[in-house]
C-alpha cells in the first residue's frame, strides 16, 4: 500500500471540501443574497462563530496543503539518516491531521448548535428580533408550519437550516479523512513510505 499516494488523495478532497465549507460559511452572512442584514448586525450568533471559515476552512487547508506534498517531498531526513526521511514526513503529517480534526470538529459542533438553537429573525408575535426557536432544541426543523414565524429576512429558516446542514456534512467529512490520515500516517511513518522502482 503506498502510503504517500494515500496521503495525497486525501490532501486533495480536503482542499475541494475546505474551500467548499469557506463559500457556505460566507453566504450565511448574506441571506437570500442581501448584506443589509449582516451590516445592521442581524444574524445569529452562531453565523458569526466562523467556523466554515476557520474551523472547517483555513484549519483543514493546512493539513490538505501538507498532505498533497507529502508524496514528492524529498526530505533530507531525520537524526542523521536519509533514508528515514519519508518515514518522518509522514509522522509529521500525523500532526497536521490533528489540526484537521480539530478544525473540523469545530465546525461540527457550531453547525450542530446552530441548527439546534434556530435561527434570529424578526417575527410577527413579538415584534422583534429574537431566536423563536430556542426552546424547542431542534423540534422545529420538523414543523414546518412554523418556520413563518420568522418574518426578516425572508426565508431564513430555510437559509440556515440548508447551509448549516451542508456545514455539519462538510465538517464530518473533513473530520474522517484526518482520522484516516491519522492511521496512514502512523503506518507510512513505522513501516516506510512504499516507492516503487521506477520512482526510485
Amino acid at each position: 500500500m503506498c502510503f504517500g499516494r494515500c496521503a495525497r488523495c486525501i490532501g486533495y478532497k480536503l482542499l475541494i471540501l475546505a474551500l467548499l465549507s469557506i463559500v457556505a460559511n460566507i453566504l450565511l452572512y448574506f441571506p437570500n443574497g442581501e448584506t443589509r442584514f449582516a451590516s445592521e448586525h442581524h444574524l445569529g450568533k452562531y453565523v458569526e462563530c466562523l467556523h466554515g471559515i476557520l474551523g472547517g476552512g483555513f484549519l483543514v487547508l493546512i493539513p490538505a496543503a501538507v498532505f498533497i506534498r507529502l508524496h514528492n517531498d524529498d526530505c533530507c531526513g531525520c537524526f542523521g539518516r536519509e533514508d528515514c526521511g519519508k518515514s518522518c514526513a509522514m509522522l509529521s503529517s500525523v500532526l497536521a491531521a490533528f489540526v484537521g480534526i480539530f478544525g473540523s470538529g469545530y465546525c461540527i459542533i457550531i453547525s450542530a448548535l446552530g441548527l439546534s438553537h434556530g435561527p434570529y429573525c424578526f417575527t410577527h408575535l413579538e415584534r422583534n428580533w429574537i431566536y423563536p426557536f430556542t426552546e424547542s432544541s431542534g423540534g422545529y426543523l420538523f414543523e414546518y408550519n412554523k418556520w413563518s414565524e420568522c418574518q426578516e429576512p425572508q426565508n431564513i429558516v430555510q437559509w440556515n437550516v440548508t447551509l448549516f446542514s451542508i456545514l455539519l456534512a462538510l465538517g464530518g467529512i473533513e473530520f474522517i479523512l484526518c482520522f484516516i490520515q491519522i492511521i496512514n500516517g502512523i503506518l507510512g511513518g513505522l513501516r516506510g513510505l512504499c516507492c516503487s522502482h521506477e520512482e526510485v
